[in-house]
């Protein structure tokens, strides 16, 4: 985490430098290659200190455990909102570079204080007698294609906005637009800490999915910035339930010494649903405009609500398989 922290700051650095001496186009799509491959997955860091952090509470972890994923993905919904905002403002105020400059600052010094933090010793310092184990079986799958189904939400829903804002002559306003997802998931990420342990994290998530549908529906129909900034104010409040109960589901179905690996994986098939629906999405805005780009997003709803709905069986078994075969694990001092 430290190496790719200081490594993700200086490549975005050098890739300020390589922009400003003017060198060849193909060349700045390499160091940006480069330099995302080294930035550090932070969010699956994080979620995988929980459980060790949370041992020796006994009947209350689970409980801890679920309210720590409901502010982990509030936190990472709000990044939504607050990052794109920063980003413009420093690059109104300075230059896009600059804005760069600012992003490997933060990462530099707040990557290192996480990675410092003494939480990560507990994680180092865990039990690893449960290290093995199958990670790849058909129920984690789902949930990687869950993921995928969320992620080409984004980046259907990022290329609708921003052909409807450069139709309307503002494509600055696009990210602002995309912003506001972020607004309301991570409200209602916060919330999801209040909901009963007896509901089960596939029956949330089979909730948030039909919710996404329904409320996605509206983006069809809008034909101003206006009205796709509501919608996608309000569609935000079903995104973050759904990837804490991915995700919840995640760090339960796999081997304890895997969850590292297991949010991992299911951060990159977030990944790369992004770019296949911003890729579907731009494609089709090309020939039928803003409607079609949000086409996908709604298509993207359908498939998680098919998937949460016809595998809520095998998540349940997998979720009391990984429960009866869990070790106990003793209090870290």
């Amino acid at each position: 985490m430290l190496v790719q922290s200081l490594a993700g700051a200086t490549g975005l650095s050098l890739l300020v430098a390589c922009a400003h001496a003017g060198l060849a186009d193909v060349t700045l799509v390499v160091a940006a290659a480069v330099t995302g491959l080294v930035l550090p997955q932070v969010g699956p860091l994080a979620r995988v200190r929980w459980r060790p952090i949370t041992s020796g509470q006994g009947p209350h972890q689970r409980r801890l455990v679920d309210a720590a994923f409901s502010y982990e993905g509030a936190a990472d919904e709000a990044s939504f909102a607050v990052g794109p905002a920063l980003v413009g403002l420093v690059a109104v105020a300075v230059s896009p570079g600059g804005a760069l400059v600012v992003a490997a600052v933060l990462l530099a010094v707040f990557g290192t204080a996480f990675a410092l933090d003494p939480s990560a010793r507990l994680v180092s310092g865990a039990p690893t007698a449960a290290s093995g184990g199958r990670l790849v079986t058909v129920a984690f799958g789902v949930l990687a294609l869950a993921q995928l189904s969320i992620g080409t939400l984004f980046g259907a829903t990022q290329t609708g906005a921003t052909v409807l804002a450069t139709e309307s002559g503002t494509p600055g306003l696009a990210g602002l637009v995309h912003a506001t997802l972020g607004v309301g998931s991570a409200v209602a990420g916060i919330a999801t800490a209040y909901v009963p342990e007896r509901v089960g994290h596939e029956r949330r998530s089979l909730v948030a999915a039909c919710a996404l549908l329904v409320l996605s529906l509206p983006l069809l129909v809008v034909d101003s910035l206006l009205g796709a900034t509501l919608c996608v104010l309000v569609l935000g409040c079903a995104v973050a339930p759904f990837m804490i109960g991915v995700f919840s589901l995640g760090e339960r179905v796999v081997p304890p010494g895997r969850v590292g690996t297991a949010m991992t994986l299911l951060a990159s098939a977030t990944g790369v649903g992004y770019a296949l629906g911003a890729g579907l999405a731009g494609r089709l805005a090309d020939a039928h405009g803003s409607t079609a780009a949000f086409g996908v997003t709604v298509g993207a709803t359908v498939l998680a609500v098919v998937v949460m709905a016809s595998q809520q069986r095998r998540l349940r078994r997998a979720v009391a398989v990984a429960r009866a075969e869990e070790p106990a694990v003793p209090a870290l001092v």
